[in-house]
């Protein structure tokens, strides 16, 4: 473990990161959607329409192969989530309450995935971290990897892991728990709302968080180097 400062983070290029993000939600988030919609209100099974909504990761992941040279975690990410989704859509019975409650496996098993990684040598929120708060420069991706060192960055990253990865299994529980008490109709508006809501807080806590991470951090040296003085 190294006990030197932290170093500065390189200046970024937003428009870079920008552009980079763009692309990300462009394929990853809004792509998906729009191809499974598409594709379900044509009258294709569900099946097909999964499957084809992960084309959207595929090419972000060539994009991304292409202009940076290595492979975007998030797309393989997005891909496991559509293959979760496939899976969850081709077994189970078709009861309607299991129907409703099989939407709330993939955030289960995405949030297993979250904590399992917690076993890895790098939780899984230290890539997505490299992968948005970063521009994607080798500079940048160079100085994101040298944080690893230091125990508090290690810190951060697994903390945010676990509080993901609770947070999505929670709201499988969660969500499990409303269609058995509550009517169907209730039950698939609170489908529709629920993860946004759940990602949404989880997003606002992780800025928040990291913000205060790294102000302690800064905190803690200076109070070292003070001390060295």
């Amino acid at each position: 473990m190294s006990t030197a400062a932290a170093p500065t983070a390189p200046a970024r290029k937003g428009k870079a990161a920008a552009f980079g993000w763009l692309i990300s939600i462009a394929f990853n988030v809004v792509a998906p959607i729009m191809i499974y919609n598409q594709l379900h209100d044509a009258g294709y099974s569900e099946t097909t329409a999964i499957l084809a909504s992960g084309l959207g990761p595929v090419v972000d992941s060539v994009i991304y192969l292409a202009w940076h040279r290595r492979i975007d975690e998030f797309a393989v990410v997005s891909l496991v989530f559509v293959g979760l989704t496939l899976v969850v859509a081709l077994v189970g019975p078709t009861d309607p309450k299991m129907l409703l409650a099989k939407d709330s496996f993939v955030s289960g098993l995405l949030g297993v995935l979250y904590l399992v990684s917690l076993a890895a040598p790098k939780p899984i929120m230290f890539y997505f971290g490299r992968k948005f708060a970063t521009d994607g420069t080798p500079k940048m991706i160079s100085w994101w990897n040298s944080m690893w060192q230091y125990e508090g960055f290690r810190k951060v990253q697994r903390n945010l892991t676990l509080v993901w990865g609770i947070a999505f299994v929670l709201e499988a529980v969660l969500r499990i728990v409303f269609v058995y008490t509550l009517s169907h109709g209730t039950v698939v508006t609170i489908n529709n709302i629920l993860p946004y809501v759940v990602i949404g807080g989880l997003v606002y806590w992780t800025m928040t968080y990291a913000k205060r991470a790294s102000a302690r951090g800064r905190a803690a040296a200076e109070a070292a180097a003070a001390a060295a003085a």
